[in-house]
């Protein structure tokens, strides 16, 4: 999916994914300012529960995940696990998914003094997308899960 210079605005929630905690951050294809939301910190069916209140309240026509990479580019146990968990957001919530690099995202998000690491990281990661969206010549950042 990839955001058009004319036509609605579009919404997104964006997710950096744990094991323990998911950030969830917010942006639209008007401003293209990512702004964090909050960290969810349940597990299994509580995590969806409280991702999809946030989808009913926020309505977002694209869902982003931040998909973990070692800094050489391999993939590791967290990147399958991202992957998972974007394929379940699709299937769950019925909206496009697009994975976006996440790597370094986190310890950006500490160097800007984050008070919620992770809804700071998910902010990053949105930002990265609408940043490569903005490039010239840029096509979608990363294909849709």
């Amino acid at each position: 999916m990839s955001l058009a210079s004319t036509g609605p605005v579009q919404t997104f929630l964006a997710f950096d994914f744990g094991l323990k905690r998911v950030g969830v951050a917010t942006g639209n294809s008007l401003m293209r300012q990512a702004q964090p939301l909050r960290t969810i910190a349940v597990e299994g069916d509580a995590r969806f529960k409280a991702i999809g209140q946030l989808i009913a309240e926020w309505c977002p026509d694209a869902l982003v995940v931040g998909v973990p990479f070692h800094p050489d580019g391999a993939e590791h146990d967290n990147t399958v696990r991202a992957r998972k968990f974007g394929r379940q957001l699709a299937g769950r919530f019925q909206r496009p998914v697009i994975e976006v690099d996440e790597r370094y995202s986190t310890t950006e998000a500490q160097a800007g003094g984050a008070r919620d690491l992770d809804a700071a990281s998910a902010a990053i990661i949105l930002q990265q997308y609408f940043n490569a969206l903005s490039a010239p010549g840029s096509g979608s950042p990363q294909g849709e899960a």
